[in-house]
């Protein structure tokens, strides 16, 4: 079946189906969890930065001026709630005077006149973030089937889809799941660019572009999932660039450039406001591996973790799956599990996640290839099927 030039064969619906899962689990626990505090923080601050009540005399919002938060949770938190807002004012309008909800001239009133009369605030306020997960699972199948074949792909999706850590994050407001989204968009997009170098010159353009807008909003997601984003992107740009290497400083350099007028917009182009980005300490980290113990203590990631030693042997004793594929998220993974954030909290390990998936599909697949691929198959479908339960069982509150 073919959609305007783009094929939808077996790998593209057993990818769909595994997002339409994921789509599944969140509804599910959004249903499940009530609001609390955090998010009523950032429905409130993320209204006033898309309807400038100027609430506080110096301040970018009633939270302050942001410097160790990005600003991009707020906004995606905020943004429905005002688009629902404004529809309800717009529609006022159109009733009798007599049965109107506001007073003539509301549209100039206070940010908070239509709060009470508001709707489905849950899944207003937190689907987005379910949205931009689902989002980046099919950036992951994509990059993967690219790399690894169908198989591959389909492996690291599901991994996932049944992780209940990226389940947790996508389902309440959160900087996390941008910024995972926007670094490993970032590090695959500087990639795209190295080899569209190889290519003509016409078709520079959109990729230099995407990898500003990237970069871009992965920093008003997170300073240090930006800056990380940033050395590993042109590390691996460097070295795939071959001949084209003398473009690679200019065109970071650029993209660094461009992603900053990004981080200024999301300010609202306050140059107050923005100045304490480089003064929070949103990006000041250090080294600890508590965060992956924890990871690897937790049963609901048990599956995962079989998976990750496997992948791990069979990457050592195996030559052929040291290849480039393969070790790039690894060491992406390597560099991101110790990152701790001192002055902010924050959780850098998560952003690792993306890129540990990409490996283990990645040697899987290889190993589905050699003669014992019966034995392996038999291996993946497992490691699936007890992920699986394993998440749902975390999701239900049984496991922890």
């Amino acid at each position: 079946m073919r959609l305007r030039g783009f094929y939808i064969g077996r790998p593209q619906r057993v990818a769909a189906a595994l997002l339409l899962v994921l789509l599944a689990e969140c509804l599910w626990t959004i249903a499940h969890r009530p609001l609390d505090a955090d998010d009523y923080r950032y429905a409130r601050c993320g209204r006033e930065m898309w309807e400038h009540p100027s609430p506080l005399q110096g301040y970018f919002t009633t939270c302050g001026n942001l410097n160790g938060d990005g600003t991009f949770a707020y906004r995606l938190a905020g943004f429905p709630l005002t688009a629902q807002r404004l529809v309800m004012l717009s529609v006022d309008h159109f009733r009798r005077p007599e049965n109107r909800l506001y007073a003539e001239g509301s549209l100039n009133g206070t940010t908070w006149e239509a709060r009470h009369e508001l709707g489905l605030v849950k899944y207003l306020l937190r689907l987005p973030f379910c949205l931009f997960a689902i989002w980046l699972g099919g950036g992951l199948w994509w990059v993967a089937r690219r790399l690894f074949g169908p198989e591959g792909g389909a492996f690291a999706l599901a991994l996932y889809v049944f992780c209940p850590a990226i389940v947790r994050y996508a389902t309440h407001p959160n900087n996390e799941i941008l910024a995972m989204w926007g670094l490993y968009g970032l590090v695959y997009t500087a990639m795209g660019v190295a080899h569209a170098l190889q290519g003509p010159r016409h078709k520079w353009k959109y990729r230099i572009g995407l990898l500003t807008v990237a970069l871009g909003l992965t920093a008003a997601a997170h300073l240090l999932a930006a800056m990380v984003g940033f050395l590993a992107g042109m590390v691996f740009f460097f070295y795939l660039a071959e001949r084209r290497r003398s473009y690679v400083a200019q065109i970071m350099i650029f993209a660094a450039m461009g992603a900053m007028v990004i981080v200024f917009a999301s300010f609202g182009f306050r140059i107050s406001a923005f100045l304490y980005v480089f003064a929070g300490g949103s990006a000041r980290f250090w080294f600890s591996t508590a965060a992956a113990r924890a990871f690897t203590h937790s049963l609901g990631e048990a599956g995962i973790l079989v998976a990750l030693g496997v992948a791990l042997v069979l990457y050592a004793a195996n030559r052929p799956s040291r290849y480039f594929g393969n070790t790039a998220p690894l060491l992406v993974t390597l560099a991101l599990t110790p990152l701790v954030t001192t002055q902010v909290v924050s959780a850098p390990w998560i952003w690792a996640l993306p890129f540990l998936f990409t490996f283990i599909g990645g040697v899987f697949a290889d190993a589905l290839e050699t003669r014992r691929r019966r034995l392996y198959l038999l291996l993946t479908a497992a490691v699936m099927v007890t992920q699986a339960a394993l998440c749902w069982l975390s999701m239900a509150g049984i496991l922890a």
